[in-house]
């Protein structure tokens, strides 16, 4: 099982960008997609989730700016944010659980003041 994030980047405080995530090796309409994020020096946090009926989860500090979802033909979960903040900037990590935990690797989103 593996997942490829991507979708990252630099952009200024009150701009958008959008993650997505590509999975392989398992049935990912069957699976709850996660994304997480770890700024410097803190600890990795949820940022949304979605579970296979759609049923949609955010962290109180993205709520109204970020939306996960979800496009199970083409195996894959994205994640929308709007209105970004400097607080936002980390390292953005794709999860899900298919008999083991699963993570992609990270990508980068900053966001200037």
């Amino acid at each position: 099982v593996q997942l490829q994030a991507s979708g990252g980047g630099f952009v200024q405080a009150g701009g958008s960008l959008r993650l997505s995530c590509v999975s392989s090796g398992m049935v990912n309409r069957l699976a709850t997609m996660r994304w997480y994020r770890q700024a410097p020096g803190k600890q990795r946090e949820l940022v949304a989730g979605i579970s296979p009926d759609g049923t949609t989860n955010y962290t109180d500090s993205v709520k109204g700016r970020f939306t996960i979802s979800r496009d199970n033909a083409r195996k894959a979960v994205y994640l929308q944010m709007n209105s970004l903040e400097p607080d936002d900037t980390a390292v953005y990590y794709c999860n899900t659980y298919w008999r083991r935990d699963v993570w992609g690797r990270g990508t980068l989103v900053t966001v200037s003041s």
